[in-house]
């Protein structure tokens, strides 16, 4: 294990001004495998405190002042981010009562912790979740589920073998403008529905920085985890990664995951894994990041039959900077955003559904519509019989529609998708980059 990834409590106390007396945990609140903590509440541990990272943990303190979760643990391979989050948190708490770590590994090795909340960069979600799993943690990951369709498999994989309840962050399906939208397009109020629609504002184009020395406060090792190793440079971190096919996939693995996610939903198309794919899109003339500027991707399913159409800039028919259009036999219907952040139409809220139509479920206990997200996972972790709304297996259909989209296109051909064997048809290259190598140690 690499030495600069430790950090020890009392080296970040010193460092930020706080000190604490030694936290001992009583055998009595240590979680046992199928059951929570002591009073019922779980037992949470966050990795990642960047953006979503922080406001998850804003959440979880929320939680906290219910009597729901406990909040025991912080991790994140930046010091400066660990240090105010941890500020941020423990005067509600016990002196020592949170632990800070660098390395996840450390986390994931504490017997009394639930459960976590992953909101690192796209490449860590894979990893990071099997290992949670492995280790009897149940899990809410940030979308995208993967980078590869290998690795939403393996994920797959670890919530069944060990029975842990994974909730992707998807948030629209938590939110009332989708639930709405689901509730009328379900309910026919467009007829059969033939084609989405998404547009979406361009890729940026730039990374024009040299390599140079990562901040003092940055295990850089650590961050770039399973990735082939490279060099700090600005043009990768912090949230510029998302601008790499390797390692952030663009607007429609960050934006894609959770328009898809809604729009299968609406469609009632979670189980329609078989599809076609194609893409087209102007790809990059200069700097670092190489994601395609533009980009039309269309999706073709069967029985039954309908299009999904994701394009960069696209067709804006809503007023908002991206979302999407139902066309359906009886005219159209939009929704702007992914139906988190923004209300759906005034004739999908009004819409009433018919005797014996379809009721979507709804998690309703927040105005917050993600922290209703999370309440909606909290409520899977106490009862093993329910699967939360984005449920890994959801997540990961989803996230095969991004990645598959951006295959298509660097292949530059029409790929077939066997859903079921989890393999594009008649097709061996494209199949080998299904997958790829990861680091050691940081891997499956």
């Amino acid at each position: 294990m690499n030495q600069q990834s430790r950090m020890d409590r009392r080296e970040l106390l010193a460092a930020t001004g706080i000190l604490a007396t030694p936290y001992l945990i009583p055998s009595t609140a240590l979680a046992q495998p199928g059951r929570l903590g002591a009073n019922d509440r779980i037992v949470l541990g966050h990795i990642g405190l960047g953006g979503m990272g922080r406001k998850h943990l804003r959440d979880a303190q929320e939680f906290q002042k219910q009597g729901k979760v406990r909040i025991a643990a912080l991790c994140d391979c930046d010091d400066g981010r660990l240090a105010e989050a941890l500020k941020s948190v423990e005067a509600e708490a016990k002196a020592g009562e949170i632990a800070v770590y660098r390395d996840y590994r450390h986390l994931l090795g504490r017997a009394d912790i639930d459960a976590v909340i992953i909101s690192t960069p796209d490449h860590w979600h894979a990893v990071q979740t099997v290992h949670a799993c492995e280790t009897g943690k149940h899990v809410y990951v940030e979308k995208p589920a993967s980078v590869t369709i290998e690795e939403g498999r393996a994920m797959v994989a670890a919530a069944r073998k060990y029975r842990r309840a994974v909730q992707v962050g998807a948030q629209g399906r938590s939110g009332k403008g989708a639930w709405h939208t689901c509730r009328a397009i379900r309910n026919g109020i467009v007829g059969k529905v033939s084609k989405v629609s998404c547009w979406h504002y361009p890729n940026p184009e730039g990374g024009f920085e040299a390599d140079s020395a990562p901040p003092p406060q940055l295990d850089w090792d650590l961050w770039v985890g399973p990735l082939p190793w490279r060099s700090y440079n600005k043009a990768y971190h912090p949230g510029t990664f998302r601008w790499f096919l390797e390692s952030g996939g663009g607007n429609i693995r960050d934006r894609g995951a959770h328009q898809f996610s809604t729009i299968l939903w609406c469609m009632n198309a979670d189980r329609q894994v078989s599809f076609t794919v194609e893409a087209t899109g102007a790809p990059p003339t200069k700097g670092l990041w190489d994601n395609p500027l533009t980009m039309e991707v269309v999706y073709k399913f069967k029985d039954p039959d309908w299009t999904l159409v994701w394009a960069q800039p696209g067709d804006k028919v809503g007023k908002t900077e991206f979302g999407n259009v139902f066309w359906g036999e009886h005219g159209r219907l939009v929704l702007e955003w992914e139906g988190a952040y923004r209300a759906a139409e005034p004739e999908a809220i009004n819409f009433k559904t018919p005797a014996g139509g379809f009721e979507p479920y709804r998690t309703d206990e927040c105005e917050d519509f993600t922290m209703n997200h999370e309440a909606d996972w909290m409520k899977a972790i106490r009862d093993p019989s329910y699967r939360p709304a984005v449920d890994i297996e959801i997540g990961h259909r989803t996230a095969t529609l991004c990645n598959l989209g951006n295959l298509a296109w660097l292949l530059g051909r029409r790929l077939q998708f066997d859903g079921v064997k989890q393999q594009v048809v008649g097709d061996e290259q494209a199949n080998r980059l299904l997958g790829r190598p990861q680091r050691h140690p940081y891997h499956l």
